[in-house]
């Protein structure tokens, strides 16, 4: 079987019961980072030794199929840096070839900086997606951010401290600087913080420098009807932040109603600086 077994993402104090039974009497023991595991072994006073395997990002494709095959006879206890295998962490192929193989996969439930985050954030919990990690550079965040400019639900993101002012800024100028954002840094640590306001202000916030390990919270797009000019603003900024014409028109009319094709010829006249063409009138010509 395979077990995948949430781990604290800070608190040593959010060890279940269940975790502290499965660390104790593992005998193989699959881990993102097997130094963190026997850390985690020694802080909670266990004397078990497994057998410790990695499993990370640069092998797991080519273990999966190895251990899944393990795990028909022994128990296989998969283990993430912090939270549950498979978000954001290793572990998706494995259970991807242990399905394939007709292999038990089960779970220890546990800690979960997505939902945690989501929780504490204030904004709306009925509908969510988790996207994962923001994109390093500026142009594939701001495709990315385009990509998911129109959503309605609740969006989760992970990032890296020493990238959040660059990301707040990119998500201020592709999904508008008044976008209610949450930014939850250190969850369940002693310096737990949560910062609330709109996606400018905390771009301001974060330029000072942020540390520790970071969650985002965007509230989803709200249904708008435009008009023309605004939508052409909007087009614009899109643009100015690295999309394609027609992309930004197709993003902007899906999000307000606006014609995909009046968007984009508005926008186009508007930044080649020419006006728009005038309509012929026939009036003065002879009719025969």
């Amino acid at each position: 079987m395979i077990i995948l077994a949430a781990t604290p993402i800070g608190n040593l104090g959010d060890v279940s019961r269940r975790l502290v039974e499965a660390l104790t009497t593992a005998t193989v023991i699959a881990a993102e980072d097997t130094r963190v595991t026997v850390h985690l072994l020694k802080a909670l006073g266990i004397d078990n030794r497994p057998k410790l395997i990695s499993l990370h990002d640069h092998n797991e494709r080519g273990k999966a199929a190895e251990l899944a095959e393990l795990a028909r006879d022994t128990d296989v206890l998969v283990l993430s840096d912090a939270g549950m295998p498979t978000v954001s962490d290793p572990g998706f192929h494995l259970v991807d070839a242990a399905v394939a193989a007709g292999v038990v996969v089960s779970a220890l439930p546990g800690p979960s900086a997505v939902l945690t985050a989501l929780a504490v954030s204030g904004l709306p919990t009925d509908r969510f997606t988790f996207e994962g990690f923001l994109p390093r550079k500026h142009g594939d965040r701001v495709t990315a951010l385009r990509e998911v400019a129109a959503e309605r639900r609740t969006m989760v993101f992970f990032e890296s401290p020493n990238r959040l002012a660059a990301s707040l800024t990119d998500l201020g100028a592709v999904l508008g600087t008044d976008r209610r954002v949450v930014v939850c840094r250190e969850l369940t640590k002693f310096y737990e913080e949560v910062k609330r306001g709109t996606a400018a202000e905390l771009a301001e916030w974060a330029a000072a420098g942020v540390k520790g390990e970071i969650c985002i919270v965007v509230a989803g797009a709200e249904a708008r009807v435009l008009d023309l000019p605004t939508g052409v603003a909007e087009v614009l900024a899109l643009v100015a932040a690295g999309a394609r014409l027609k992309e930004a028109a197709a993003d902007v009319s899906a999000a307000s109603g606006l014609g995909k094709r009046e968007l984009y010829e508005a926008a186009l006249q508007k930044k080649s600086g020419s006006p728009a063409p005038a309509k012929p009138d026939y009036s003065d010509l002879p009719l025969g």
